[in-house]
């Protein structure tokens, strides 16, 4: 088990969901905490609201993407690839995946009665995590450094 992989297990094991796992990990990277925004990511656990809808890994990464490439603030405008990283993200996820939505990627599942998350989860999200600083190396960043303007 390779150290990103450990990580994703820890916060799984600590109760974090999908959406917040992956937004954790872009944060932890550049040593930073943000738990309103992690809070504020549970909304979106487990396929938005808990409805197996769409996945929460990909809803984070989306989230990622904003993080070093969307707007912020009143007068702050998103990049100019940031558009560009959302729609290849998207696409290479459901190449890779067949699906957005959670319910199709790891089956019908429980949540509730069910506290730990299917490994499944676990290799979606190492992939994603992957893809995520791929797509941000080619975009002209650098993943754990992040630029605060």
């Amino acid at each position: 088990m390779n150290e990103i992989s450990f990580k994703i297990f820890q916060l799984a094991s600590m109760g974090f969901c999908c959406s917040q796992i992956i937004l954790k990990l872009a944060l932890e990277d550049e040593e930073k905490d943000n738990p309103d925004l992690i809070r504020a990511m549970g909304g979106l656990c487990n396929g938005i609201g808990g409805n197996q809808g769409t996945c929460g890994v990909l809803i984070g990464g989306i989230g990622v993407l904003g993080l070093y490439a969307g707007r912020g603030i009143e007068g702050e405008y998103p990049k100019p690839n940031y558009g560009m990283m959302i729609k290849e993200y998207m696409d290479w996820f459901e190449d890779e995946f067949e699906s957005t939505d959670c319910i199709d990627l790891i089956g019908e599942y429980n949540f509730s009665e069910n506290m730990q998350y299917p490994v499944k989860c676990g290799d979606i999200l190492l992939k994603n995590y992957e893809k995520l600083r791929e797509i941000l190396y080619n975009g002209g960043y650098e993943w754990g450094d992040r630029e605060d303007d």
